[in-house]
């Protein structure tokens, strides 16, 4: 007996489950994110900008600059492979996956050159309440990104099942990348600038 294989589709029932799921788990890593930073403005405020002002002065605004300029260019390239998928143009598709998969590396790569620079001068997550915060809002959006490139890579992997009826696994992905994108431009200013 011959077996035909079907294409695969979304349903709007699974899609809706799917989208929805994301958008519930991308509200708890909003809140994750805000705990952090309202404990970082806590912190700062009460430190009379001693300890925080001498800290943000150490560090490299001109990475951190790139490192933006790089993750809103990732957000392009995202867009672009969702947009792909729901064309069809699986070329293209692959083209801005491996685009945004390159960015969270450039990210990552500036990211481990401010860190290096931070510990060569003894500035570890133990030497005071500005890198201890520091390392951990970047650290954990650090991991984040990381989750991120590894779950884009699985969506690369799995490029040519993807069509324009079947795509959610790019969407909710892309929507995953779009937050990690988007507590960036929240640390950014904090961190650096304010």
């Amino acid at each position: 007996m011959a077996h035909v294989a079907e294409a695969h589709t979304d349903h709007p029932s699974s899609l809706d489950i799917s989208k929805f799921g994301m958008w519930l788990f991308l509200a708890s890593e909003v809140m994750f994110f805000a705990g952090f930073i309202a404990a970082y403005i806590v912190l700062r405020t009460a430190d009379r900008g001693e300890v925080f002002s001498h800290g943000q002065h150490g560090l490299n605004k001109m990475l951190a600059a790139l490192n933006t300029a790089i993750l809103i260019f990732s957000s392009f390239t995202m867009v672009m492979a969702v947009h792909n998928s729901k064309q069809g143009n699986l070329a293209k598709l692959r083209q801005n996956l491996i685009l945004t998969i390159l960015c969270g590396f450039g990210f990552m790569v500036i990211k481990f050159i401010e860190y290096k620079a931070k510990f060569d001068l003894g500035h570890g997550p133990g030497f005071d309440l500005f890198y201890a915060t520091y390392f951990t809002l970047t650290g954990f959006h650090g991991l984040h990104v990381l989750a991120g490139m590894i779950a884009l890579g699985i969506v690369l992997a799995n490029a040519g099942k993807f069509t324009p009826q079947y795509n959610t696994p790019v969407e909710v992905t892309g929507l995953y990348w779009h937050l990690v994108d988007l507590v960036w431009i929240f640390l950014f200013p904090i961190l650096y600038l304010i």
